[in-house]
């Protein structure tokens, strides 16, 4: 068993890298039990916790001595602060809401023997110790994990080594807040400095579903941070703005990358850029990795060597069940009957038969707005900077276009739209004149068809599964997408079966479930 995580001598100075640590660590329905005597620091330390969850060193945070709560509006989900010293029972503490505040955020709660059957068996132990005989000033702290919750504070101590290593153990940790993935993000600045954390330890999406393959290996996912390094290095090899990676732990999924800042491209957007000319830029980065060669194997500094995978059969139609698997449910209220799987399989395979017949090349699968950093202070291509590019895959390069011109978040008006297609083909045959229009534009509606079908899968998963319902509001602006790509004269069968399945009144944000 992993022996607690002990700092030995903490000085109030240092509280706030400890708490930064911790308040990375949280998530919604975490309590933790802060364990101390009379001046130990409980409330120093408490304090700390939330100015980083809100993201304010300077935040007014009282204690809740008088008040025995006081909770926090945080980004990412509410947090209280309990002080249980002048209580009398637990069932006081039950009254003051303590269970409904720990189930809806975290809960901070000093003195916790006041309710001590309240306290879940999956929680957080702090206890703070004065040392005997040592600098006043100074406290042993030891966090220990319970039950669910001691993984992630080994995951902490991991990061902290991390850190340690690399040289960035001084600097304040303020979390990023992500978009659908399962990796977390921080911020790390001093001294005017800045470099981001990637905290993204190996994992599958989910359990076995096919052939003893979870839904990540049949579509080709990433389930470590190997295939962003990997690409990373061709990227900037290719002079193109990836971020740098400045330390790497592959074995433990922890990197420290280059920050890149704030302005994604939806930011700069609505802070006043030309839509139109982000837009074309990021085009132009993708005619430029067309003439970027897929190598064989990729070498990694700990010696391996990472292959692409092929975006093969398995992964497109995996991809595509996804809307009958939980869009469909979700808006009839049964699953969809074997015979019409059948049916629509066949029609989708029937298209890719047709795709897998065409040339390959880079597909980064998720070069669109919320991955699309705006640089104007750098020069030609690399004013794009490139975020989010682990899952890259060896396909058709339609993909990628069709990611940033149909993309999910934000609206790109459909003249835009066919302006920029128009330019990529320009500049394709321009610079290869065996360049076919016609199969790129082939392509494009396949792969937009698909994409579109797959997100609609994907957002009602993110609402019903993982309770992350914002996502269903992008529903409409999906299916306008999908119903441009069905127009393609070759997925008219395609188009048959959605008018028929899913009508025109049925194109709606399903219930969250």
């Amino acid at each position: 068993m992993t022996p607690p995580w002990t700092h030995a001598r903490v000085r109030e100075s240092e509280i706030r890298h400890l708490a930064e640590l911790l308040a990375f660590g949280l998530k919604q329905g975490d309590v933790v039990a802060l364990r101390g005597d009379l001046g130990a620091g409980k409330t120093t330390l408490a304090r700390a916790i939330i100015r980083a969850m809100l993201g304010d060193e300077t935040a007014e945070v009282p204690s809740p001595t008088f008040s025995l709560v006081q909770t926090y509006a945080a980004p990412r989900f509410p947090v209280s602060h309990f002080d249980l010293y002048r209580l009398g029972s637990a069932e006081e503490a039950r009254e003051l809401g303590l269970d409904e505040q720990a189930e809806s955020g975290a809960a901070l709660i000093e003195w916790p023997e006041r309710a001590e059957e309240l306290l879940p068996a999956d929680r957080i132990e702090v206890r703070l110790e004065e040392i005997p005989k040592g600098d006043p000033s100074e406290r042993r702290i030891v966090i220990e994990g319970l039950g669910s919750a001691r993984p992630r504070i080994e995951r902490l101590q991991a990061i902290e080594a991390f850190l340690r290593s690399s040289g960035w153990a001084d600097a304040r940790l303020l979390y990023l807040q992500g978009d659908a993935s399962p990796r977390r993000f921080g911020r790390l600045v001093r001294n005017g400095a800045s470099a981001v954390l990637m905290d993204a330890p190996r994992q599958t999406d989910g359990p076995p579903i096919r052939n003893g393959k979870p839904y990540s290996r049949i579509a080709n996912l990433a389930e470590d941070v190997r295939p962003y390094v990997a690409v990373a290095g061709v990227l900037r090899a290719a002079r193109l703005s990836a971020p740098e990676i400045l330390a790497q732990d592959l074995d433990a999924g922890l990197l420290l990358v280059e920050d890149l800042g704030d302005d994604v491209f939806g930011a700069a957007v609505g802070g006043g850029a030309d839509q139109a000319e982000l837009w074309r830029a990021a085009v132009d980065v993708l005619v430029e990795m067309r003439g970027v060669p897929v190598p064989s194997a990729i070498a990694l500094a700990d010696g391996s060597r990472y292959r692409l995978p092929p975006y093969d059969r398995a992964a497109m139609q995996i991809e595509v069940e996804l809307l009958l698997d939980w869009y469909w449910p979700a808006l009839r209220g049964s699953p969809v009957a074997d015979t019409e799987r059948a049916e629509y399989l066949a029609l989708w395979n029937a298209v890719f038969d047709e795709l897998l017949r065409l040339p390959t090349g880079w597909i980064l699968r998720d070069f669109h707005s919320p991955n699309l950093m705006w640089l104007p202070q750098r020069t030609g291509l690399r004013r794009v900077g490139i975020l989010d590019f682990q899952d890259t895959l060896e396909g058709h390069p339609a993909y990628d276009l069709v990611s940033l011109l149909q993309d999910a978040r934000i609206d790109v008006p459909e003249a835009l739209e066919r302006e920029l297609l128009e330019h990529y083909c320009a500049m394709a045959a321009a610079r290869e004149p065996a360049f076919d229009r016609d199969a790129f534009t082939f392509a494009y509606a396949v792969l937009g068809a698909q994409r579109n079908t797959k997100i609609l899968g994907i957002f009602t998963r993110l609402a019903r599964r993982d309770g992350k319902t914002a996502y269903l509001r992008n529903v409409p602006r999906i299916w306008r997408y999908l119903e441009r790509d069905l127009t393609h004269a070759t997925l008219r069968p395609l188009k048959v079966w959605y008018d028929s399945r899913l009508p025109e009144e049925q194109r709606v944000p399903p219930d969250a479930g």
